[in-house]
């Protein structure tokens, strides 16, 4: 199993861009499925992007796709979510998600979760 933590979160008005990074430890991470998802103050958590353990396939929820780019360093153990004109609706919690079953895009799928960045656009 491995562990995850996230971080560059911050403030960042609207229409801005802010990337998030996300430090994997474990001999398994490149075998490992990886994703993020946010939580914003009393909604559910929310799932936004994922990328299988090879780079080659992803996939983004409708409200960040064309937005926000996930990617992965293999050689370097690290996950990135690029944020593209954010909205003041991207404010949340993000988490970093890590699965060993292939593919991340519920809470279910997730084996470990990052402790969270807080991501806060401003209007």
């Amino acid at each position: 199993q491995v562990q995850v933590a996230e971080s560059g979160g911050g403030l960042v008005q609207a229409g801005g861009s802010l990337t998030l990074s996300c430090a994997v430890s474990g001999s398994t991470f490149s075998r490992t499925a990886m994703g993020w998802f946010r939580q914003a103050p009393g909604k559910e958590r929310e799932f936004l992007a994922t990328i299988t353990w090879g780079g080659r396939t992803t996939y983004y929820a409708d409200s960040v796709k064309d937005r926000f780019t996930i990617s992965r360093d293999n050689a370097k153990n690290t996950v990135t979510l690029q944020m593209n004109s954010l909205k003041p609706e991207d404010t949340a919690v993000y988490y970093c998600a890590a699965s060993a079953k292939g593919v991340v895009r519920k809470d279910a799928d997730v084996d470990s979760w990052g402790q969270g960045t807080q991501v806060i656009v401003s209007s």
